[in-house]
């Protein structure tokens, strides 16, 4: 024997398959398990919950695209927590990257979700009811009982009875093995609707947020304030704040207009709520298009005037004193209503004048307006928001009032920086009190203040929002469904009917099954036993 030929000639080692972890998933894998948690229903209702969560910094943080005046002051009222805020998008909560982030993925799982859910429902409203199991006596609720008729008889009248209660039969196979199987029973079933109501619920959620999602995209809100005996036309810029669509275009506004001829507002003079506004009405003239007739409406809170495809809403009032100031060449420089904002509900209001034509400094005033003054000790307050004791109390500054370099500058903050605040002659900041029909004379002749009245002023949001009709839709097929799904009950229905030995009369067995748990079927046992026994009792007695 060789060398070579005595060697040991090596084995072939099988070829090792990488072995994978306990838990580690391929990217197709990992990207089903994903869609599957996304689609589940535990993952759309906790969605919708956030849904609700995320919405509730909406209605208590005052939002720019509802209220800028609101979201203003309370940025100066929390300088500490407005960069927090901001950062957030909480100013702002409805247009925020992460509410769009949950409004999708809310509506690729309902969609996922309902999809399946479907697919399945239609088979399973397709498919016949279950035959009758061989011992119905072991279900919790049944009944077993003798009748005088035949077993054809019985079946017969089972059939019509259970017909008539709106149940599917399951058809009585004619030969073979089952024909034998199923002979002497009836099996039926109801409530097949229940699981449409559910599925008419999901879908109702994903019409009611496209109903909303094209009022966001499609429409836009816009506020103005407009004092009485002013008026308003529907072009950009007219508005205080606007708030257009994402696919909204200035171009499509309205050319309709309104003035605000009036303003009511009824008070509780007693009880409880003294001093407190009960009812608005704001008398409107307008007209749809240039050109067109007047028409005149009673603006209402909850009452919205709609021209063409947009509404417009009183959602807030206030107070314009009248302010006339002269420089001090006596020549006006600043008269009318000057828009002060309400600060509480007893309508004690902060506001600012710039009288920038005064000669030789320009004046600016910053105060406070009292609607119903009153004092206790000589410290100010406000009674209540009739404006039966009216009173202007502002601070007086001249100079630069920061509009000297041509930037714009909000009407309801006075740039105080590089202007000078005047005194009286104690060396105090001057402050100028005023009722109605007061005029304070500013020192070293630089002029006047008159308060000459008070004007009433109506805040007004006029918007378009094409989805809400798909949004209303999508809440009463949401209201159809949930009824559907909790009052109807899905219930199988089995009976057998066996002949006495004897030939004479049958043997009957009953029983019912309530698919959704909770349901007393013992009651529809009850029920269909006695329809049943009647039933025959009639057929006998007309055959005599």
């Amino acid at each position: 024997m060789s060398e070579q030929s005595g060697r040991q000639q090596p084995t072939q080692q099988p070829t090792r398959q990488p072995t994978r972890r306990p838990g580690e998933l391929t990217a197709r894998e990992l990207g089903r398990f994903v869609w599957r948690q996304l689609t589940s229903m535990r993952t759309a209702l906790v969605l919708l919950l956030l849904l609700a969560l995320a919405a509730v910094p909406g209605s208590v943080i005052p939002q720019e695209s509802v209220d800028s005046f609101g979201a203003r002051q309370w940025k100066d009222q929390h300088e500490s927590l407005t960069p927090v805020y901001e950062a957030l998008g909480l100013f702002d909560v409805y247009g925020s990257v992460w509410f769009a982030a949950v409004y999708v993925l809310l509506m690729v799982s309902l969609v996922g979700c309902i999809l399946p859910r479907t697919k399945h429902y239609w088979t399973a409203a397709r498919a016949v009811p279950p035959a009758a199991p061989r011992h119905l006596t072991r279900l919790p609720d049944h009944a077993a009982y003798d009748v005088g008729a035949s077993p054809e008889q019985v079946l017969e009248v089972a059939r019509a009875e259970l017909r008539r209660r709106r149940y599917r039969l399951r058809p009585a196979p004619t030969e073979g093995a089952a024909a034998e199987r199923e002979a002497g029973t009836v099996a039926a079933e109801r409530g097949y609707l229940r699981e449409a109501g559910n599925l008419l619920f999901h879908l109702s959620v994903i019409v009611v947020l496209v109903g909303f999602a094209m009022g966001g995209l499609l429409g836009y809100k816009g506020g103005v304030i407009v004092v009485q005996g002013a008026g308003f036309a529907n072009n950009l810029t007219q508005y205080d704040d606007f708030v257009p669509g994402s696919f909204f275009s200035a171009d499509e506004l309205e050319p309709f207009s309104f003035d605000v001829d009036s303003f009511e507002v009824e008070w509780l003079e007693e009880g409880p709520g003294q001093g407190m506004a009960r009812a608005f009405e704001a008398g409107l003239t307008y007209r749809t298009a240039p050109g067109e007739p007047d028409q005149t409406y009673d603006l209402r809170v909850n009452h919205p005037l709609r021209i063409g495809d947009s509404e417009v809403f009183l959602v807030g009032h206030g107070y314009a004193p009248i302010v006339t100031v002269r420089g001090g060449d006596g020549e006006v420089a600043y008269s009318g209503p000057t828009v002060f904002l309400p600060q509480d509900a007893s309508f004690f209001s902060f506001g600012v004048v710039k009288a920038l034509a005064a000669e030789p400094e320009a004046i600016g005033l910053e105060g406070f307006f009292y609607p119903f003054f009153a004092s206790i000790d000589g410290d100010p307050f406000n009674v209540m928001g009739r404006d039966g004791n009216p009173v202007l109390s502002t601070n007086v500054y001249v100079g630069d009032l920061g509009l000297e370099d041509g930037e714009s500058q909000s009407v309801y903050i006075l740039d105080k920086e590089d202007a000078t605040q005047l005194e009286n002659d104690e060396g105090r900041p001057l402050r100028l009190d005023l009722a109605v029909g007061d005029t304070a004379r500013l020192p070293d002749g630089l002029g006047s203040v008159t308060f000459e009245g008070v004007e009433p002023w109506v805040r007004v949001q006029v918007s378009q929002t094409p989805g809400k009709r798909i949004a209303l839709g999508g809440v009463v097929l949401a209201l159809i469904g949930l009824c559907g799904s909790l009052f109807i009950r899905p219930r199988r229905v089995w009976l057998r009917v066996v002949p006495h030995e004897d030939g004479e009369g049958s043997y009957v067995e009953l029983a019912a099954l309530d698919r959704s748990g909770g349901g007393d079927t013992a009651v529809v046992v009850d029920d269909l036993r006695l329809a049943i026994v009647e039933a025959l009792d009639r057929a006998q007695e007309d055959t005599r």
